[in-house]
């Protein structure tokens, strides 16, 4: 099988476990809102919200990744996503260890592709401009060469210090040692 073959057939495999799991969690995230007394129009808005919000963030974790931007906040987030879309599939599920495990199968069955697809995306970091040092460079001095004399110049304006003296102290303060006034 060529590698070309091989990408694509996991890719087939990927998405058909992703359309199954998404539409079961789609389809319990609907019916246990339904189920708690929201109206059918919100169950389908929930089971939108919390399904795509998912696909967003793992999206989203993607492109951070590849910038080498923090992935934190959005890991945290996918997380807490797929636990409650996971939660609403072992909820509508038969109250047993067997039937918990049953519905959840579909949902950690996306997690885990999910996980090996971004566990094998390549992280790169962002580029060092070219015109900023190297901030853990240490350069050695080169030797000592003839150095031509510095000619003051006399500046075209009159030039305002950047740091002003301190003010003479007065005898009622204690001395303060800088140039606050």
């Amino acid at each position: 099988m060529t590698e070309r073959t091989e990408s694509a057939v996991r890719l087939v495999i990927l998405l058909a476990i992703a359309a199954m799991a998404g539409a079961a969690a789609f389809t319990h995230v609907h019916d246990l809102s339904v189920a708690h007394g929201q109206p059918d129009w919100i169950g389908w808005a929930n089971a939108v919200a919390v399904e795509l919000m998912t696909i967003y963030l793992g999206l989203e974790l993607c492109a951070r990744r590849r910038t080498g931007r923090p992935v934190g906040l959005v890991g945290s987030l996918l997380v807490a996503f797929a636990v409650l879309s996971l939660a609403a599939q072992v909820a509508e599920a038969e109250p047993s260890v067997w039937g918990w495990t049953v519905a959840a199968v579909p949902s950690l069955a996306f997690l885990a592709l999910v996980k090996v697809v971004l566990s094998n995306a390549p992280v790169t970091p962002p580029a060092v401009e070219p015109d900023q040092p190297d901030a853990y460079r240490y350069e050695e001095p080169s030797e000592a060469t003839e150095v031509e004399p510095v000619r003051p110049t006399v500046p075209a304006s009159p030039v305002v210090p950047a740091v002003l003296p301190p003010r003479a102290v007065q005898s009622n303060r204690p001395h303060v040692v800088g140039i606050i006034r």
